[in-house]
């Protein structure tokens, strides 16, 4: 509940407590409590200037101090901190100077003093304070209690959902279930003043669903806090939202508890989530489901722009990427993501005309998430696609994308141009057909017609130049770690070798087979 310092001066603690500033301030909230005490006066002004915090001290180290004392007041009044409390002392202060109290009525502060006996501690304030501040003035404005009765009265309710909708609405709050990938599956909603696509979208870039607290995100001025819970063994992502800012912390934690409580009760099986069935039918092959799936998804007709799979974009500086494209290029995005691995079919009502527009912002969005991300893989087939072509672009990335890096090992996006040839090189690997040697005899002269070292080193060259440096001999040689001449010299050895220009229309394509067959090979 919203605990005020007026409730707090009710407690036994304060009795004997005098309000001598600012009290027409005391409707103030109080979230939090602490102690004033440190050496530094301005470092403890800082980690105890906390708005809505109240402060506890004896200005033990300024006792005798009045100019520290007032800099004290006024950095805690700017601060907005709840209220201070001095602790008066016949060893430390014995009482307040006049320029102290005018200082906290100038800085807006309000200040309690509590007078010198043995009944009045920190201690014993702390504990009454924070014991207000945990469980609310009484049983029936409690919240938590509020909602187990709701949430518990099987005989007017029939089902958990009609319950839960009560709890919240005599509560003041709204909640939303969602999948692990951010697709609501149960929404009560009280209150309409942000959207939950709004609420999605911050939570994504604080990567939420990996964190194992309960967490407060502020979405402009709407109060929402974030958890898992487990339904029937699964996880799931359960938002709150405090619709008057009523609440702390910790009611809002003991209230997702009781909620996940309440429904092992009821039984309560989630809904089926469609979208989540829909990709993951897709990644697995399954086109029939999916278009079973399409209507109930809201994916019904949609132009599919991309599939992809990633590694290492599973944070908030990724997840900022990706927003700002779907604000931008307005597409929507359907996502799978399970720990570090993220699956992802990006959609678009519009015309071919903005798809083809869409699939440049795709390209670029891809680029944009492996800048300066060594770790980051992404594995994508983008084009204008309809359903039957998305599934097909996630077959074929599930076939190559552990092979296609064995290719291609400096590289981090990968096309389906990439896993094609790949593709049809394990294709070859597997039959081990006649047309394998075919390729691989293409390479047959640098075994042949030069040493084994030399033939191999010219080979490793020819790799390099063909599949990692695009046929640029100066990325060749910062590859290879070897000066731009030496690369040229054996360029000109290798088409010697070959009996023709390498870089040759008629000439590259079977010859880039052969070196992307040669790797898988030697693997």
């Amino acid at each position: 509940m919203r605990i005020t310092v007026d409730d707090c001066l009710k407690l036994d603690c304060f009795n004997g407590g005098t309000v001598v500033s600012c009290g027409r301030k005391s409707d103030r909230r109080v979230r939090t409590i602490s102690v004033l005490d440190e050496d530094n006066l301005d470092m403890g002004i800082e980690r105890n200037g906390l708005k809505e915090q109240m402060v506890l001290t004896h200005f033990w180290t300024c006792k005798d101090d009045v100019d520290a004392q007032c800099r004290a007041v006024t950095g805690l009044g700017k601060k907005s901190v709840a209220a201070l409390v001095v602790f008066l002392n016949e060893l430390g202060v014995k009482s307040l100077d006049e320029r102290v109290i005018r200082a906290a009525e100038s800085a807006g502060l309000l200040m309690i003093v509590i007078p010198d006996n043995n009944t009045n501690t920190y201690s014993a304030m702390m504990e009454q304070v924070l014991d207000k501040i945990l469980y609310g003035h009484n049983y029936s404005d409690n919240i938590l209690n509020n909602t187990i009765y709701h949430l518990l009265n099987f005989e007017k309710h029939s089902n958990f959902q009609s319950a839960l909708k009560e709890a919240a609405i005599n509560n003041d709050y709204q909640i939303v279930l969602m999948t692990t990938e951010f697709n609501p599956i149960l929404t009560i909603e009280t209150r309409h003043k942000q959207t939950i696509d709004d609420a999605i979208k911050v939570a994504r870039k604080q990567d939420i669903s990996h964190s194992s607290m309960f967490t407060q995100v502020v979405i402009q001025d709407v109060i929402t806090y974030w958890g898992t819970i487990e339904i029937k063994g699964e996880k799931h992502l359960l938002m709150i939202v405090d619709n008057e800012d009523n609440y702390t912390a910790m009611e809002m934690k003991k209230l997702a508890e009781i909620i996940e409580l309440a429904m092992g009760m009821w039984k309560y099986t989630p809904e089926r989530d469609s979208r989540a069935e829909f990709i993951k039918s897709a990644i697995r092959g399954d086109l029939a489901f999916c278009y079973t799936l399409a209507d109930e998804a809201g994916l019904k007709n949609k132009q599919f722009i991309s599939v992809f799979y990633a590694t290492g974009i599973s944070n908030p500086d990724s997840q900022d990427i990706i927003e700002n494209f779907k604000d931008q290029y307005k597409f929507g995005l359907l996502p799978f993501i399970e720990e570090n691995e993220f699956y992802g079919m990006i959609y678009t009502d519009n015309s071919i005309e903005k798809g083809v527009e869409l699939k440049s912002a795709c390209l670029k969005m891809f680029e944009k998430l492996k800048d300066g991300r060594k770790d980051v893989r992404i594995f994508h087939s983008t084009g204008l696609e309809d359903l039957d072509n998305a599934v097909e672009g996630f077959r074929i990335i599930s076939e190559t994308y552990e092979q296609v890096e064995i290719v291609f090992p400096f590289k981090r996006v990968f096309t389906k141009y990439e896993m094609s040839m790949v593709s049809n090189c394990i294709g070859l690997q597997v039959q081990n057909s006649a047309l394998k040697k075919v390729y691989l005899d293409l390479l047959e002269p640098f075994e042949r017609e030069v040493s084994v070292n030399k033939g191999r080193l010219l080979l490793d060259t020819l790799e390099t130049f063909v599949l990692d440096a695009s046929m640029n001999s100066n990325k060749t040689a910062e590859f290879m770690n070897i000066h731009n001449n030496t690369v040229q010299y054996r360029l000109k050895r290798i088409n010697e070798l070959l009996g023709a220009e390498m870089t040759g229309n008629r000439i590259i394509p079977g010859l880039t087979m052969a070196l992307a067959l040669r790797r898988l090979e030697d693997k």
